[in-house]
C-alpha cells in the first residue's frame, strides 16, 4: 500500500487532477502499490486561476480515500485576508468568488502538522517559535542558516533533525519551497542526497528512489503547471515524482 504526496497546488486543478488519474493508473499501482492514503502538505489556494475547481478535486478525492491535509501559508492568508505576494488580478479575482463558499470547509480548521509512521508532515518547518506569523510552521523555510526572516523563519537541517529526535520521529516531509530535495543524517554527518530522476516505463513520469534506512529531509515539489511534481511511499522507500 502507498501514500499519496503533493504540495503547493496553487488553485492549478487540471495538475491536481493530473496527478489523481495517475495514482489510478494501473501501471503506477504495479510501481507503486495501491493508493491507500493521501496528504495534502498545503497551500492548495493562491497565485492560481482554479481555486474552486481546485477545492471541488479535494472533495473528490476525499471521497475516494482517507486524505490528511495541513494547514499552508496561502491558505491561512486568504482565511485570515492577509495579503500575500504572487497573485495577479485575474488569480485575486478567481479568489475572490469563493468568499462565502461551503468549498471552504476544505481548508478550515487545518492543522499545521500531522504525524504518519513515525514521519512529521509540515507545510515549511518542524519549529515550533511562537504566534509570530512569519514564525509560524507553515511560513518556515529551510535554508543553510538559521534566522529570522520576513519571508519567514529560516531552520536548519540540524534544526530540524534536532527537533525530530526530539519528538522520537525519523523523518520530515514539507513542502513551501517549490522544489524537491532529501538529505539523510548518517553516523558521519547530515549528507545531501543528489536526486537524479529517470524515466518510468508505461508512465507519463520521472522518478527519484531514496532508501528510508535513516533519518531524512523529504520537500516535495509543487503540484503545479505543465509538470507537476509530488511523491508516493511506502515509508520504507520515498519517490519523488515528475509528470512528463
Amino acid at each position: 500500500m502507498a501514500t499519496l504526496i503533493f504540495s503547493d497546488v496553487h488553485a492549478d486543478a487540471s495538475a491536481l487532477l493530473k496527478v489523481r488519474a495517475l495514482a489510478k493508473d494501473p501501471a503506477f499501482r504495479s510501481y507503486y502499490g495501491e493508493v491507500r492514503t493521501a496528504v495534502n502538505l498545503g497551500d492548495l489556494l493562491g497565485r492560481g486561476y482554479a481555486p474552486m475547481d481546485t477545492l471541488n478535486a479535494m472533495q473528490h478525492l476525499r471521497q475516494a480515500m482517507p486524505v490528511v491535509s495541513i494547514l499552508g501559508n496561502h491558505d491561512h492568508a486568504f482565511l485570515h485576508d492577509i495579503p500575500v505576494s504572487g497573485s495577479d488580478a485575474a488569480s485575486l479575482a478567481a479568489h475572490r468568488a469563493l468568499k462565502g463558499s461551503p468549498l471552504l470547509e476544505e481548508i478550515r480548521d487545518l492543522p499545521e502538522e500531522e504525524v504518519l509512521d513515525a514521519t512529521l508532515f509540515v507545510h515549511g518547518g518542524p519549529l515550533h517559535l511562537g504566534d509570530a506569523l512569519t514564525d509560524r510552521s507553515f511560513w518556515q523555510r529551510l535554508s543553510n542558516r538559521p534566522g529570522h526572516s520576513f519571508a519567514g523563519y529560516h531552520y536548519t537541517p540540524e534544526m530540524a533533525f534536532a527537533e525530530l529526535e526530539r519528538r522520537g520521529l525519523s523523518h520530515l516531509c514539507c513542502g513551501h519551497q517549490h522544489t524537491p530535495l532529501c538529505c539523510q543524517k548518517h553516523e558521519d554527518g547530515i549528507i545531501p542526497r543528489p536526486l537524479t530522476f529517470t524515466p518510468v516505463p508505461d508512465l507519463p513520469l520521472k522518478d527519484a528512489r531514496v532508501e528510508l534506512d535513516a533519518p531524512s529531509i523529504l520537500r516535495v515539489g509543487a503540484c503545479r503547471g505543465a509538470h507537476p511534481e509530488f511523491a508516493v511511499t511506502d515509508f520504507v522507500r520515498f519517490w519523488f515524482l515528475q509528470v512528463w
